[in-house]
């Protein structure tokens, strides 16, 4: 969450422009209309309960149902370049709205905990063939009135084939969504595996959601990092405060704690977490048995990682050399930032012995994630 402070009784707007009164948020047009855009949905929604039909819980316990002839808010779809706000209106407006069933939540963790229910469903007797996602619907609309999903992005044919039939069941259950994406929905699963069954989704979209494209020109992650180093050595209390600082800055005061990432039957743990940046130690990272996997669970997960005390690195050190390895390139696959404090320059960090060679990718990759062009590349979540 981004806002520590009380914004209860404001509305979305009204958060807003006291953000930038107080200089926290710069005058930025595209993110004026998306804020106002949130602003009308928020009003939308003041005493909105969606139907859920006789069986509905608000019929068993004796409650007014909606008409059935009122229609629910339309849902938004906030779609820009990384670093452009997104996820902060997004989160503006999830923290003032009153509604009482809401929950937000990043759209891969959604779609991993929709794909287990599956799994789980048609593990019982007689329901390999049935579908289980308007059931799976329903039960979310029991609790979950407003869904605000954050980076909307469709990477493999399991969710593309689902997607769409989950989406409409939600919508016809009443669930008002909000969504924030990197691409307009027609570029979403671009070039992928029987995409033309994946085209009623993006009509889905086009028809139910007011699409709005935040299109700042600037990108505010890059701009937080102007005239920072990402890139520490050597290791002390002058590096350990510089990447505080960086968590702080890049997280722009979102709120910290600890999560878990689910990575092929098992938990990940982030240790210290907010929002969209992580922060570990090297011994938390490397010196665990971890693997490619959850690097790049990470790596899709966080736009940045904030890693300490990365050490000299030998043939003594082989097997943490090597996840070190794994996890630059994961990182720098996914263009993910990383600030990190070391006991020395890339090109020391591994100086001679066995692997010593093979480090020198590392070394030019740790060396351009430095640059400007990379830090103002996009994110591949």
């Amino acid at each position: 969450m981004f806002f520590n402070r009380n914004t209860s009784g404001l509305t979305p707007l009204a958060v807003f422009r006291d953000l930038k009164d107080r200089g926290e948020l710069k005058p930025d047009p595209a993110q004026s209309l998306v804020a106002e855009k949130l602003e009308s949905l928020f009003h939308a929604l003041k005493d909105y309960h969606p139907s859920q039909g006789e069986t509905g819980w608000r019929e068993r316990f004796g409650l007014t149902r909606r008409k059935e002839t009122e229609a629910p808010p339309m849902g938004l779809y906030i779609y820009g370049e990384v670093g452009r706000g997104k996820s902060m209106l997004m989160d503006l407006f999830f923290q003032t709205v009153t509604i009482a069933g809401k929950r937000r939540v990043h759209f891969h963790e959604f779609m991993r905990d929709i794909h287990q229910e599956i799994h789980k469903w048609r593990q019982m007797p007689g329901r390999e063939k049935l579908d289980p996602l308007p059931r799976m619907a329903r039960h979310i609309a029991e609790d979950v009135w407003l869904l605000c999903l954050d980076e909307l992005q469709i990477l493999d044919i399991a969710d593309a084939m689902i997607v769409g039939r989950l989406f409409q069941s939600l919508l016809d259950n009443g669930v008002v969504i909000v969504a924030t994406s990197n691409r307009p929905p027609h570029d979403l699963y671009k070039d992928g595996l029987q995409r033309e069954r994946f085209l009623p989704f993006i009509e889905l979209i086009n028809q139910r959601f007011d699409v709005v494209e935040l299109a700042s020109g600037q990108d505010y992650r890059l701009n937080r990092l102007k005239g920072h180093p990402v890139y520490h050595a050597p290791l002390g209390a002058e590096a350990e405060a510089a990447l505080e600082y960086a968590f702080t800055l890049l997280s722009a005061g979102a709120q910290e704690e600890e999560i878990a990432i689910q990575v092929l039957g098992h938990e990940l743990i982030v240790p210290r977490a907010r929002d969209k940046v992580a922060r570990f130690t090297f011994a938390q990272l490397c010196d665990s048995p971890l693997g490619a996997v959850d690097y790049l669970a990470l790596a899709s997960r966080f736009v940045a990682l904030i890693v300490s005390e990365v050490p000299l690195l030998s043939p003594d050190r082989r097997d943490a050399a090597k996840r070190f390895v794994t996890l630059v390139d994961a990182l720098y696959d996914h263009r993910c930032i990383l600030v990190c404090s070391a006991a020395a320059p890339p090109e020391d960090l591994y100086p001679k012995g066995d692997g010593a060679f093979e480090f020198q990718r590392t070394v030019s990759r740790l060396t351009e994630m430095q640059s400007r062009d990379y830090l103002a590349s996009s994110h591949l979540a």
